[in-house]
């Protein structure tokens, strides 16, 4: 299923010079979060235990995600010499777990698991890219241009499942919405916030969800841009069920986008 590996990535044009500390922050952040996916396709085999086909598929995916950590980690290590991705990476899975007892959706319905899986994709295709594009440093412009593509896979890997399990549970458009925007609306939630704080403070800091998930927020947003939204949008649109790229698709681009900068600016000004 993988289609690159750690040695594909030139480590040796590396550029210190070029590394952006505040982009350096949320890339530490991101590195711990992709290693959860051992425990994200563990919840996912739990979920759909009886579909052996789509465990094969979760786990292949799972492993992927451990490598988009390790290469982030790997970057980061070398654009910081003090950063231990692996003490990091220990301290993040203290304080934050994903939930492996569970063996049904906590969505309600497969179908339901698989659009939320769909926007998880979404989001950090677009992360991915817009960093690429915000970057300077080439080697981590590598990586992210080769998460982006997995993840924009992996969405259209999950878009084809989510096919096949709509004509079983038939699940209308109202309640794919509703686990689309319940999945976006928790995109600011203990795990991102979390990683980013045992990532980039000192364990002597105690973790406060607002304060630092305000802080992951305000480094993610500045490297977006509106092209990042309308493509985001159209992707969320299609998994649930909407025209993408039709006129309300747009109209909540423009939304989206205004929305995000109006908050950027918030954040900013609080920062200051």
């Amino acid at each position: 299923m993988g289609t690159w590996t750690l040695d594909d990535i030139p480590w040796e044009k590396l550029d210190r010079s070029k590394v952006d500390a505040e982009i350096l922050c949320t890339v530490k952040a991101a590195s711990l979060v992709e290693q959860n996916g051992s425990d994200y396709a563990h919840y996912l085999c739990n979920v759909f235990h009886d579909d052996p086909g789509f465990q094969e598929v979760a786990r292949a995916w799972g492993r992927e995600e451990i490598q988009h950590g390790q290469a982030l980690g790997r970057w980061a290590e070398l654009a910081d010499p003090a950063f231990d991705h692996a003490k990091a990476s220990a301290r993040f899975t203290a304080g934050f777990r994903v939930d492996l007892q569970a063996r049904e959706s906590v969505r309600g319905t497969r179908s339901a698991e698989l659009v939320t899986r769909c926007i998880v994709e979404t989001g950090t295709s677009s992360y991915y890219t817009a960093l690429a594009e915000a970057s300077d440093e080439p080697v981590l412009k590598a990586i992210c241009r080769h998460i982006a593509a997995d993840e924009h896979r992996h969405y259209k890997l999950f878009y084809t499942h989510l096919q096949r399990y709509l004509e079983r549970e038939k699940i209308g458009l109202w309640r794919r919405l509703r686990a689309a925007v319940g999945r976006i609306t928790e995109s600011e939630d203990d795990e991102l916030a979390y990683a980013y704080y045992a990532a980039n403070w000192n364990a002597a800091e105690i973790y406060d969800r607002k304060r630092h998930s305000m802080a992951y927020v305000r480094r993610v947003y500045r490297v977006y841009r509106p092209h990042h939204i309308e493509r985001s949008m159209g992707m969320v649109f299609k998994a649930v069920g909407l025209t993408p790229n039709g006129r309300l698709g747009r109209l909540v681009s423009r939304l989206a986008w205004w929305g995000m900068r109006r908050r950027a600016n918030r954040l900013e000004r609080l920062a200051a």
